[in-house]
């Protein structure tokens, strides 16, 4: 199964952003699919993500599995990111141990969503 990472492409993290410049939210989603995704996920721009005040902010999801928002991400937490979608894919029902959790999604976990139906 194909998970998702989203990834707020607007988000200004609370910076100024000249204008013309790239926000951090674009910056990130740039960082992430310039590393590429790993095997079982996608990477999804979105608009926004609400979590303007914690940004830049990305979320994993998938159909039967908690998804999870986390904020405050950088451009070069991508390497990290990737491989904290990496472990979410590979768990049958999203829920990664704690332990085996990525520092960056131990840290800055804003929300967990539980599954639908």
């Amino acid at each position: 199964m194909t998970v998702t990472l989203h990834v707020c492409i607007t988000c200004r993290a609370g910076q100024p952003v000249p204008e013309g410049e790239p926000v951090p939210g674009a910056r990130l989603h740039d960082a992430l699919t310039a590393e590429g995704p790993p095997e079982g996920v996608r990477i999804v721009p979105v608009e926004c993500l609400s979590a303007c005040a914690n940004g830049a902010a990305i979320a994993l999801s998938a159909p039967g599995r908690w998804t999870y928002v986390y904020g405050r991400m950088e451009a070069g937490d991508a390497p990290e990111i990737l491989a904290g979608a990496a472990a979410y894919a590979q768990a049958p029902d999203g829920i990664v141990p704690w332990r085996e959790r990525v520092t960056i999604f131990r840290k800055r976990s804003l929300a967990r969503i539980p599954p639908i139906g």
